[in-house]
């Protein structure tokens, strides 16, 4: 089964809770804070695996949930780092994020690694806050919450040689000729639904990919039919097939077929238009095929054109023999332009300000990311703690803002589910 499309929630790792605690001796009477700090959360890390051909172990596995760190202990204990855990995908996986529709990363080579749910950092025993002013602080951090994200994977196949066409031209037949694949064939409309791979090995040793791609119709880059799902495995090939049905049996002329499948590629990126192409003419055992041969190369002059019948096995070896040849000669490329492949990736834009203020009826809601995370790794129960996390907001200025916006003391501010009351 080719599984090309799959959204996850990935959770990563909370921080483990820092300590407090003091050293209790015989004879140390103020032996002062031991309180070690809390381990990291384990990370959600993607990495290319080689053999790997679709994404659907992912499929069984929408949520993925990193573990917690260590919790610090006393005696300067530190939590233990929490282990990560790792995704395998293969080649040509796009990793996405789901709320804003733009790329994390673009996976392409072999044991690439990317992180994209970091896990939360340790929260700080007593100890690493004592300052000689405070030598003996009564409060520590929690740990900090994971990222949670909403990802979308995309696998755009990997292959040297991409036939494309319109549906029932021959597509399948000549992969299951030349390579060990075996897809479905049938006489009827978009038999392949997914791209199916095939290795194809010379007498000579070379081998190359073939990918037998969907079918395409009018339309296409617009989403009809398989539309998007066939251009978008287009990008990846580094050698466009055309396989047009040049007897016409489906009751098509093949120029009409070749200058549709041109026009949909161009719509959907240019890119595509400059890729190394070739035609293969196929059913030359058919009724009228020299006849339309003639008529398509008299209009499309400067293409390749080799002609074979697939279903008698005739002209693909030299076809396949061509094709290793001009792989040689051809450089892998990367699927985004170096001039464009900045504005697909995600950026993490900093505010001027890391909070907003707004009002709903008569409470004030606080939001913000870094005063969220603040808020999330205070111990309530310790007083000392709720003194820093007063301290932490006025130092930001959010008490001046709150008073600026007609703020009074003993109004009600909100910050996630929780209330406070605003006062001195």
């Amino acid at each position: 089964m080719f599984v090309d499309n799959v959204k996850m929630k990935l959770i990563a790792g909370k921080g483990g809770d820092g300590c407090t605690s003091f050293r209790r001796e015989k004879y140390i009477p103020m032996g002062g804070p031991d309180g070690g700090s809390g381990g990291k959360g384990g990370d959600i890390i993607f990495k290319v695996e080689k053999g790997l051909k679709t994404l659907i172990d992912l499929k069984y596995h929408k949520i993925m949930k990193a573990k917690k760190g260590e919790n610090g202990k006393g005696s300067n204990k530190h939590g233990k780092k929490a282990n990560d855990i790792y995704i395998s995908v293969p080649a040509g996986t796009t990793i996405f994020d789901d709320d804003t529709g733009l790329v994390l990363v673009d996976l392409t080579k072999e044991e690439q690694e990317y992180v994209v749910a970091k896990g939360g950092r340790g929260g700080r025993g007593n100890k690493a806050f004592a300052t000689t002013q405070d030598p003996a602080p009564k409060y520590s951090e929690l740990g900090e919450p994971g990222e949670i994200r909403y990802i979308r994977c995309e696998l755009k196949v990997l292959a040297d040689v991409g036939l494309v066409g319109m549906p029932s031209v021959g597509k399948s037949t000549i992969l299951s000729q030349v390579s060990g694949a075996n897809p479905k064939i049938a006489a009827y409309h978009f038999t392949t639904l997914s791209p199916n791979l095939g290795l194809v090995k010379l007498k000579d040793q070379r081998n190359f990919v073939l990918a037998d791609l969907p079918g395409l119709i009018e339309g296409a880059s617009k989403g009809v039919g398989l539309g998007t799902d066939f251009l978008r495995h287009t990008m990846r090939t580094r050698i466009l097939a055309h396989v047009l049905d040049m007897a016409g049996t489906e009751g098509r002329n093949p120029w009409d077929d070749y200058q549709l499948i041109r026009d949909e590629m161009t719509s959907y990126s240019e890119k595509l238009i400059e890729k190394k192409e070739i035609i293969i003419a196929n059913k030359s055992d058919q009724d009228g095929y020299s006849e339309n041969l003639k008529e398509f190369k008299k209009r499309y002059p400067q293409v390749e054109v080799f002609e074979i019948s697939a279903i008698n096995n005739q002209g693909l070896e030299e076809l396949m023999i061509h094709l290793a040849d001009v792989l040689e000669n051809i450089q892998e490329e990367d699927i985004y332009d170096e001039n464009d492949y900045e504005s697909t990736i995600i950026y993490k834009f900093q505010n001027e300000k890391p909070y907003t203020i707004t009002k709903d009826n008569d409470i004030w809601i606080l939001k913000g990311k870094e005063i969220e995370k603040l808020f999330l790794m205070t111990r309530w129960e310790e007083e000392d703690a709720q003194i820093r996390f007063a301290r932490k907001l006025k130092g930001m200025g959010v008490e001046n803002e709150l008073e600026d916006l007609g703020a009074q003391r003993g109004d009600e501010v909100k910050i996630l589910d929780y209330i406070f009351i605003f006062k001195e």
